[in-house]
């Protein structure tokens, strides 16, 4: 029984195709589904056929079970690992696969917030410069303001509630862009146990806002100079620029 990841990523996983273990071939009998659980990047089969077939010697790594009553697991956890004839660790899976990916995921965290800070710097330098080009090709219109009775304060306020909302449209639009990975299923490597795990990417709600509200943090930092310097601009060299 092949997963219903692993079967559409690679060869000779479709039912009834061979695949080698070791020196012998198994026929592809089935696909199974489990809700969309790293169970789904495995390979199934009877232990007394495939563990002969892999050497390994009646020597089991896990077993898996369910309760009937979840609320229970603290209470079996302390009686298995309280047994000393056992020496085993009872975990849930949501431990278990934390514990095993632990590495991989350590990575991937590094590696997603160095290329964050990369981009929400060139965001922040780019929204910085749009700005300071916008102020200094409205020289009249900040004048004009002036003249008419609006403060300093407000006019830069402007500059900064349009950085803001620049940013927002370009986070919109990357957003938008974003959508067509949700369900994309990938694969990648567990370090622990040197097997494939594959996984889909979910581009959630809570996604798409978080990522709104950093475009819009980034507008705030990359308009806050030019605001700053329409502001602060002389009414006499707007008029003498404009």
């Amino acid at each position: 029984m092949v997963g219903e990841r692993i079967s559409k990523r690679f060869a000779n996983c479709a039912i009834g195709d061979r695949i080698r273990f070791q020196q012998r071939e198994f026929t592809v009998v089935g696909h199974f589904g489990a809700g969309g659980s790293s169970f789904e990047s495995e390979i199934w089969g009877d232990d007394t056929v495939l563990m002969p077939a892999l050497q390994r010697d009646d020597v089991f790594q896990s077993v898996t079970f369910r309760m009937r009553n979840p609320r229970g697991f603290a209470q079996l956890k302390q009686r298995i690992e309280s047994d000393p004839r056992l020496g085993l660790q009872l975990r849930s899976e949501r431990e278990f696969y934390t514990s095993q990916s632990e590495l991989l995921s350590n990575v991937i965290r590094f590696m997603g917030v160095f290329i964050t800070i990369i981009m929400a710097v060139g965001a922040i330098f780019g929204a910085m410069n749009t700005m300071y080009a916008a102020v200094g090709s409205r020289t009249r219109e900040i004048a004009t303001l002036l003249v008419l009775g609006f403060s300093p304060g407000a006019v830069g306020l402007s500059f900064m509630i349009e950085s803001v909302i620049l940013s927002l449209l370009g986070g919109l639009i990357g957003c938008l862009i974003a959508l067509p990975i949700n369900g994309i299923v990938t694969s990648t490597t567990n370090f622990a146990s040197f097997s494939e795990v594959a996984f889909a990417f979910r581009v959630t709600p809570q996604a798409l806002v978080a990522g709104l509200i950093f475009a819009a943090a980034m507008g705030v930092a990359g308009g806050f100079l030019p605001a700053l310097r329409a502001a602060g601009q002389p009414l006499a060299q707007s008029l003498r620029e404009g």
